[in-house]
């Protein structure tokens, strides 16, 4: 059987091109890499050589600086970007030609402030895996953008001095000036920051051409009957004086409401009632509500129809009051008195029953079945105010009720409301005097206080109501399953969002997209002066979108409307002459500003209509399309945003192009978290805890900060969980500091070693290698195989650790520490040290490049550094790591590992102590293994064998059994190694026994080996080379 094992080895070793003396040397198949393999070595007392031989030593050389602090770090940032060409490196990629395209389109920040935190998060993201994909040959479509328009920017834009006495134009041109300064302010930041892109080709939404293609999409959606005019509750803001959308609402969860148990005298009992307990006299309907100013709109009690209810009489005062049987209990709690059930009824036979409104004499509201009322809290019986309440709204349009609005759009009852109500605020005063009516009618039964969540304006951070106005809507109803359907092949990071995504479709049944603000785009709506039907078509659109894409939309106030309304639009529109209309006032949401951002950034055409041809955006300027590479596909590869736009962009833009093109926008969704302090804290400037990303960078002398430069700040994004919230603080920057000098200790070492050294001339061929270096340089092909995986799912924070694992186990305890002899002891040209050296400035550019998605300014400085490129060359000009797959040698992994797996057994039998000092006896029985091990070894006995190097030992045998006559002193060990060849063909679990003694030779003063004859005389090798080199003593 041995002689099977050792031919079936022979031919594998003649196979692969290895060698041995007596056997076959290594064989092909490997094994999985053991992580265990690797400790940290301490090859004793460091340093030059001393006296006579300092200058024989080849000790690294380089320029490369171990630190860059202060302003010294900053200013060389500067000095890489504008060297290495940062400014036109996107550009240059889109000029490239390129087999595959990658497109990543950028969310719009709004433009309405500094930069902070949260735009570093994002946009460094992004731009992580655009230079990935940009070095690994794709070329990268990303087209930074802003969202200019909307409320926020105008109340900053006018602050103190409001709208009043301000023309349209007069704010809007306010507004147009703020935004323009926030857009300098981050635009100068992100590329500070290194984010690669076109800085003078960027979209921004109040531009023409973009205003243009929003109208298209408006009119292709308007033509498909799913934008419309209708008078219904909406979210509205009396803080900002308009309609809000859910994405424009901040929930408080600490809101405190005043809480009302109110009755409604039933009249007339419901006839089932009556037939089964027609004894029953004087009940009275009990409800719970938080906003008890809505009461005074009420118009229907909902029941629950499959639920079961109770009469029940109070012990302390025998009222009747219909409740739900199962929130008896819960009243009973509140009234603070016992409840006798005196009946009980199905929800259904509830049926007919009327109730006397308790605050307006005459008035009666019916008793209604309803599918949303819950017995999660109050009595199962709910008030119904239609005008104030989408699922209220609901119930009026299935059962025909009015939907009067008594509240104005400050927030105020009108006069309809009453003389008592009118000019009351309803949420203040409005509410006192509501309940007071309540108490002095006898219908009220309790007051108390109710914390719970209510929507917020996200801008002014004051509460909203819910009022009845004629808006302009999107019948997001129709579009919900289309839009679900089309999610199925979109793929979500984290998988946990797409459950958020189809969850909030569900809430939504339509979209409010009117506002009647000043700053955004118009509404393309003309109406009639006497009958006020809107007129909106094809034609009046079509002819707006141009105008908007010459002049502007600040045409829409500028321009006579005999312009904007020609004759041959109204003809086509079978409409009367232009005086008989008006122009709207209203603008669009700024959710579907930049929910359309897909059709102005990644269309060249757009599926339209074949009899109106001019409907495509072909006429957009060229670097706002798409041009594409290989394929029609005009969805982005990826859309990247923070969590808040689960309900905001990432469902606008979904909803606009399922509607237009019945597919969604993107590919892929990243989610990722916010940024927050280091405590865990949302960032408030009156917490104090904001951390300003250009502090950051810069440093800040009143709080000690230092200058941590552009590269921290990435590190800090790479490195953190995205999908959860971010910290940020001195301890993760002094963390992402401290790692990237670590890095730079790595690097500067490869460098130092390469000094002289050219890749072009003098780089050995992998198969003259030593197999210790072939070894790495099929580590390193592993490792650019797993950090390219990392990057492709947007995984930066694991590409940083598989950087620091591969640097720390396999470069720094292992390959360093036991090739430094080579490199700087050997003969300058010998073959070993320009195998190591090969293999060093493989490893150098493999590290280089995969860290230069994350830090491009490190990246480019070490390939300033680094031996082999032609002036004027940049590292993300010549692509992404160079791995090879003839580096992954069959038969490698074992010989290695195996003499990997000695060397630790070796090491833990003299902890702590220099391996130099010590010969080492491996005794193997004839086996796989032993053909191995002399692969390494050809001599039984060596100081500079290959193996020898790998076991940093004074002097290394090789032999079948151990002596006999081992000294008293000997240290012995043994061990077991499964080989596992031709892919389980070949597997054999071998034994050895190693034998460790000190050395008795002397310590050679120039490697400080000890292998010399005597102390203060050179070793044979270093006398070889001294001599060689004409350095003798």
């Amino acid at each position: 059987m041995l002689l099977c094992r050792v031919s079936a080895a022979s031919h594998a070793l003649a196979r692969w091109g290895g060698r041995s003396h007596r056997a076959g040397g290594l064989l092909r198949r490997a094994i999985p890499f053991s992580s265990s393999r690797c400790c940290a070595v301490d090859s004793g007392e460091g340093g030059s050589a001393k006296g006579q031989y300092r200058d024989t030593v080849l000790l690294p050389r380089t320029d490369f600086p171990m630190k860059l602090t202060g302003q010294k770090l900053l200013d060389r940032e500067l000095e890489i970007q504008q060297e290495c060409g940062f400014a036109n490196l996107y550009s240059w990629q889109r000029e490239r030609k390129a087999k595959k395209e990658f497109c990543l389109h950028d969310g719009p920040p709004y433009a309405n402030g500094d930069p902070h935190v949260g735009h570093a998060l994002n946009k460094i993201l992004k731009d992580i895996r655009n230079r990935f994909e940009m070095l690994r040959g794709r070329q990268v479509h990303y087209v930074p953008g802003w969202d200019c328009h909307g409320l926020p920017i105008e109340l900053k834009a006018l602050g103190e001095l409001g709208r009043s006495g301000l023309s349209p134009l007069q704010i809007r041109q306010k507004a147009r000036e703020y935004a323009e300064g926030a857009i300098a302010r981050q635009k100068a930041a992100f590329q500070r920051w290194g984010v690669m892109a076109d800085w003078d080709q960027c979209y921004y939404t109040y531009d023409g051409a973009y205003e243009a293609a929003q109208l298209k999409v408006f009119k292709i959606m308007h033509s498909k009957g799913l934008i419309y005019q209708d008078y219904k509750p909406i979210f509205w803001s009396p803080s900002s004086g308009t309609a809000l959308a859910e994405a424009e609402l901040e929930y408080n969860p600490e809101h405190v409401s005043r809480a009302i148990y109110s009755t409604f005298p039933l009249i007339t009992l419901p006839p089932k009632v009556v037939t089964e307990r027609g004894d029953i006299e004087s009940v009275s309907v009990l409800v719970w509500t938080t906003q008890p100013w809505t009461i005074p709109a009420n118009q229907a009690i909902c029941y629950m129809p499959n639920a079961q209810y109770s009469i029940v009489k109070r012990a302390d005062n025998s009222q009747l009051l219909l409740v739900a049987m199962e929130r008896t209990a819960s009243v009973a709690a509140m009234l603070g008195t016992e409840l006798e059930s005196v009946g009980t009824f199905t929800g259904s036979q509830l049926e007919g029953g009327v109730c006397k409104h308790p605050t307006i004499p005459d008035k009666e509201v019916p008793l209604l079945p309803a599918n949303h009322v819950t017995m999660a809290k109050g009595t199962g019986l709910v008030h119904t105010a239609p005008a104030h309440g989408m699922d209220d709204y609901s119930v009026a349009s299935h059962f025909k009720l009015p939907v009067e609005c008594i509240v104005d759009e400050d927030g105020k009852f009108t006069e309809a409301a009453g003389p008592e109500l009118h000019n009351l605020s309803v949420m203040k005063e409005g509410t006192d005097k509501v309940i007071s009516m309540l108490k002095e009618s006898g219908a009220l039964v309790k007051e108390e206080q109710c914390i719970h969540s209510y929507p917020y304006d996200w801008r002014t951070k004051l509460p909203v109501i819910i009022r009845p106005s004629k808006q302009w809507f999107i019948n997001t109803a129709s579009l919900k399953d289309k839009a679900k359907e089309a999610l199925q092949n979109v793929r979500v990071l984290p998988e946990s969002a797409k459950g958020n995504l189809l969850a909030m479709l569900d809430r939504r049944t339509y979209w409010c997209i009117s506002r009647q603000r000043s700053w955004g785009v118009p509404i393309p709506v003309f109406y009639h002066r006497d009958t006020g039907e809107p007129l909106v078509n094809k034609h009046t659109v079509s002819h707006i979108a141009e105008l908007f894409r010459e002049k502007g939309s600040d045409c829409w106030w500028e321009l006579p409307i005999e312009t904007l309304l020609p004759p041959e639009v109204l003809q086509k529109s079978k409409a009367g002459p232009v005086t008989d209309y008006v122009r709207g006032e209203d603008v669009l949401d700024i959710w579907f500003d930049s929910g359309a951002s897909w059709a102005a950034v990644l269309e060249e055409e757009m599926e339209v209509d074949s009899q109106e041809p001019e409907s495509g955006f072909r006429w957009l300027p060229a670097p706002l399309r798409k041009p594409l590479v290989t394929e029609s596909d005009s969805r982005a590869d990826a859309y990247v945003e923070g969590k808040d736009q689960i309900g905001g962009w990432f469902q606008s833009s979904l909803l606009t192009s399922v509607a237009v093109r019945k597919k969604a926008p993107y590919k892929s969704l990243l989610v990722h978290g916010f940024a927050i302090s280091e405590r865990g804290e949302k960032m408030s400037k009156s917490l104090g805890n904001v951390v300003d990303p250009d502090t950051v960078i810069n440093g800040e002398k009143d709080s000690g900060l230092p200058p941590y430069g552009a590269d921290v700040l990435r590190w800090w994004v790479a490195e953190s969980n995205i999908f959860s919230e971010v910290q940020i603080g001195p301890t993760a920057l002094n963390s992402a500091k401290d790692s990237i000098s670590k890095l730079r200790n790595t690097l500067k070492f490869m460098l130092g070693n390469l000094h002289g050294f050219d890749p072009l001339t003098q780089a050995v061929d992998p198969k003259e290698m030593h197999y210790i270096d072939q070894y790495m340089l099929h580590l390193l092909r592993e490792y650019s195989m797993k950090v390219t995986d990392a990057y492709s799912e947007f995984d930066a924070g694991r590409v940083i650790r598989v950087l620091q694992a591969f640097i720390t186990r396999d470069l720094s305890s292992f390959y360093f520490s036991i090739i430094k002899d080579r490199l700087y002891c050997q003969p300058k040209d010998s073959l070993g040290r320009r195998s190591c050296q090969t293999v060093l400035e493989e490893i150098l550019d493999g590290l280089t490049r995969s860290i230069a998605p994350i830090l491009p300014h490190l990246a480019e400085e070490v390939y300033l550094h680094a031996p082999g490129h032609d002036k004027g060359d940049t590292l993300f000009k010549t692509g992404w790591i160079k791995s090879s797959s003839v580096w992954r040698r069959p038969g490698l992994e074992e010989a290695v590992e195996g003499a990997c797996a000695i060397r630790d057994a070796f090491l833990s039998s003299i902890p702590g102590k220099n391996a130099a000092q010590y010969n080492l006896t491996i005794a193997i029985e004839p086996s796989l293994l032993f053909e191995l091990m002399e692969s390494l070894q050809e001599e039984p006995s060596s100081t500079s064998s290959q193996l020898a190097e790998l076991m940093m030992a004074a002097r290394v045998n090789l032999t079948s059994q151990l002596p006999r006559d081992l000294p008293s002193d000997a240290l012995l060990n043994h061990g077991t190694f499964l080989i596992n060849l031709e892919g389980g063909v070949i597997r054999e679990d071998s034994t050895y026994d190693i034998a460790v003694v000190p050395s008795s030779a002397a310590r050679c003063p120039r490697c400080r080996r000890y292998t010399a004859e005597a102390a203060d005389c050179l070793c044979p090798r270093c006398q070889t080379v001294v001599s060689q080199a004409g350095h003798a003593p």
